[in-house]
């Protein structure tokens, strides 16, 4: 599960304009529609055969090549399908970001099984009606945040069988099983054709006008989403891009890093937000690309002078959110050269 290839050249800052943008955006998506069997995990298997063995998905825990992106997603649709799942059949996932994480929903994808993004802050009545909406028949939980779960278990209905990811004591251990599968191709499982009007996740809205409410995100979104995204940041080869946003929320989980795959690019995940982390890992880790939300940029003006605040390779930053009287300060004292801001809700367009 290691890439050993880290290494790629600098990428030279480029002179773009909105008006280039915006065309390679829509060249990227123009098309889509015209392939409907070419979903993501096909994109990924595309990308696999291209840049092989370069990375894809990188962090302090694990990390993936393209290949080996790909193949763990095989592995987890092969488990997938020896549990009877299929088109239509919800798996929730509980856990922090992590490169896995995207393997296991890409898995599930692949068989047009639908994957439950499920917020890891929730407890209680909240976590409850998240999964009782989805109504799945599996839940994956990170061994970390089981306890919540359990706390909850008795009032989840259709009585789901819970596989936990990570250390633990139980032979329900979604990671070690999956391991023991061929990163094979599907053909001969007699699994669907997954078509881009299917539905490929549930991702929930932040519940701040009463309790979650899912949204039902088709293959055709995600695609378009990560090939609008690589259009508009103008994603390369030599582009590294960090993610320490929430993977269950579309911008973190698919937008960010959907985009830079596409691309051919790799993927910094962090498992959460740090102010005091933040300009050491995009220097460590030789970052061109950082996805903001909310009032991620603020934290980081407000926040006392970092020794490498300017010693970075940044050429961009893209995200939502960013209040005006933060931008400009923010451009100033990190040198940041472009900031590309966006409006969209994952409910809506």
């Amino acid at each position: 599960m290691t890439a050993t290839t880290l290494e790629r050249p600098r990428q030279a800052p480029t002179k773009s304009s909105a008006g280039k943008d915006w065309l390679r955006a829509l060249e990227l998506t123009a098309g889509l529609a015209k392939a409907p069997t070419r979903t993501l995990p096909v994109v990924i298997d595309e990308l696999a055969a291209r840049f092989g063995d370069a990375p894809a998905l990188l962090s302090d825990r694990e990390r993936f090549s393209f290949r080996q992106l790909a193949d763990r997603t095989l592995r987890y649709a092969r488990w997938a399908s020896d549990q009877g799942l299929t088109a239509g059949d919800v798996v929730a996932l509980l856990m922090p970001n992590r490169p896995d994480y995207m393997a296991i929903w890409l898995g599930l994808a692949r068989l047009g099984v639908t994957t439950a993004l499920i917020n890891t802050q929730l407890r209680g009545a909240s976590l409850t009606h998240c999964l009782n909406v989805a109504n799945p028949r599996h839940i994956i939980v990170d061994a970390t945040l089981s306890a919540g779960l359990a706390e909850v278990a008795q009032a989840l209905e259709g009585a789901p069988r819970i596989w936990l990811h990570g250390e633990a004591m139980t032979d329900w251990r979604i990671d070690l099983a999956v391991d023991g599968y061929a990163a094979e191709a599907l053909a001969e499982l007699g699994a669907p054709v997954v078509t881009l009007s299917d539905r490929a996740l549930l991702i929930y809205t932040s519940g701040t006008s009463g309790m979650p409410k899912a949204a039902n995100v088709s293959h055709h979104r995600l695609m378009s989403w990560s090939h609008w995204f690589a259009g508009l940041m103008d994603i390369q080869p030599t582009d590294r891009l960090y993610d320490c946003l929430p993977m269950c929320h579309s911008a973190g989980g698919v937008a960010a890093i959907g985009a830079a795959l596409v691309g051919g690019a790799s993927v910094v995940v962090a498992e959460r937000f740090s102010t005091s982390r933040f300009w050491d890992d995009i220097a460590r880790w030789d970052c061109t690309l950082f996805q903001y939300i909310g009032e991620l940029c603020r934290y980081l003006l407000a926040a006392p002078p970092h020794a490498l605040e300017r010693e970075h390779a940044l050429r961009l930053c893209c995200g939502n959110g960013l209040a005006g009287d933060v931008w400009e300060a923010f451009q100033a004292k990190f040198a940041t050269p472009r900031i590309l801001e966006f409006y969209a809700d994952t409910e809506g367009n």
